[in-house]
């Protein structure tokens, strides 16, 4: 199957720091500006049915606003309770200054539990 891009927005709109979400996505996708760098997740906290693009962006680690949860944007990792589950990621290119989204590669880290 081969890879279906979407256009997030354009480079330049989203500031360092910054999130938004890939329009029409479905799951919801977040894409996040790490120092220039852009980086996609699903948009929704494994912990609770809520927006991470709607959180606060740390370096790679994005927080949950409703319970704190962290997540690692780079990995879908996740960084602190109440999250025990990782979120998908997905590969992102800028082309003529429009960052896109392979929204059809999602990939999630392998987790294993004692």
């Amino acid at each position: 199957m081969s890879e279906t891009w979407t256009t997030a927005c354009r480079a330049d709109e989203l500031e360092p720091g910054g999130a938004t979400t890939v329009p029409g996505a479905c799951p919801p996708i977040a894409v996040f500006n790490v120092d220039g760098e852009f980086l996609a997740t699903d948009d929704t906290c494994t912990h609770a049915d809520f927006s991470l693009a709607d959180g606060y962006l740390d370096g790679d680690t994005v927080e949950c606003e409703l319970h704190f949860a962290q997540f690692s944007v780079r990995t879908g990792a996740p960084l602190t309770a109440p999250a025990t589950d990782p979120l998908g990621t997905y590969p992102v290119r800028v082309v003529d200054g429009e960052v896109q989204v392979a929204v059809t590669a999602r990939c999630v880290l392998q987790t294993f539990r004692a």
